[in-house]
């Protein structure tokens, strides 16, 4: 898998638990406080679109993991 689709991935999986989390009608509602988290990652996700920086990508390359193309 690519660092890009990685972060794709990662992104995904961290707004979908946030938003569970803290959504009140959730059946593993913990706090609303989580939806700022939601919030940060959506942030992120739009930066990074624009500014190209990405701090997980950075990681990710850092470990090893190949760029490729996402799409």
């Amino acid at each position: 898998m690519s660092v890009e689709r990685m972060v794709l991935a990662f992104a995904g999986f961290a707004i979908l638990l946030s938003l569970a989390l803290g959504w009140s009608i959730s059946p593993i509602f913990h706090n609303q406080n989580w939806l700022w988290f939601t919030a940060f990652v959506g942030a992120n996700l739009l930066q990074s679109a624009f500014t190209g920086f990405c701090p997980l990508a950075m990681i990710l390359k850092k470990l090893g993991a190949k760029s490729s193309a996402a799409f």
